[in-house]
């Protein structure tokens, strides 16, 4: 830098005081933990043994109270969930989640859909609440999402129409038993030796 232009610096910044920075602070931590993370840590701590059922018990995405779910997999036609959302299946079976703990729900979900495939059930719904006064919101509502994704016997589930509870609950098509499989075999091929 030359002379001259150090010089017209130093008038350029006569009078300017360098900033005083304070310590930063950080916020304090919350004292109470949510109760995500509390859940979180009881799961941790808990070693079930014998159990079979296999849906999670991590902490899973939220959904809203008033989101409507929806899922399918690859091999259900456009039409046969566009009956399922409509509610146009019959209900051979329903569960009811309300006043649930998270471990009840969890085993009654995976219990339920074990029974449904048992006695060849293929449409049935269960009840889950809004859960717009729980905390966290809609915490159940979110677990059977989650649940239900994570079962290969159910091939697809839409939020209720609004007479059966809407955004509260769910159909669920289920996968058809290996009875069932076997007996539409047999009137398949039977149908083709007349």
């Amino acid at each position: 830098m030359h002379d001259d232009d150090f010089d017209l610096f130093r008038q350029e910044m006569k009078g300017v005081k360098r900033i005083k920075t304070k310590e930063r602070v950080e916020p304090p931590k919350p004292a109470v933990p949510e109760p995500a993370l509390i859940h979180r840590r009881q799961m941790a701590v808990q070693v079930r043994q014998g159990d079979d059922n296999h849906l999670t018990e991590e902490i899973i995405d939220l959904v809203h109270p008033l989101d409507i779910l929806e899922y399918r997999t690859d091999g259900v036609s456009h039409g046969v969930f566009r009956k399922l959302k409509r509610g146009q299946y019959p209900i051979d079976a329903r569960l009811d989640l309300h006043r649930k703990s998270m471990a009840e729900a969890r085993a009654e979900v995976f219990g339920f859909v074990a029974d449904c495939l048992k006695y060849d059930v293929r449409s049935a719904m269960i009840l889950h609440g809004k859960g717009e006064r729980g905390e966290p919101k809609a915490f159940l509502k979110s677990c059977v999402n989650t649940w239900l994704k994570q079962m290969p016997e159910v091939l697809a589930f839409h939020s209720a129409q609004k007479h059966h509870g809407g955004v509260g609950a769910l159909y669920v098509l289920l996968r058809k038993s290996e009875s069932k499989k076997a007996e539409n075999r047999e009137r398949f091929m039977k149908g083709r030796t007349e």
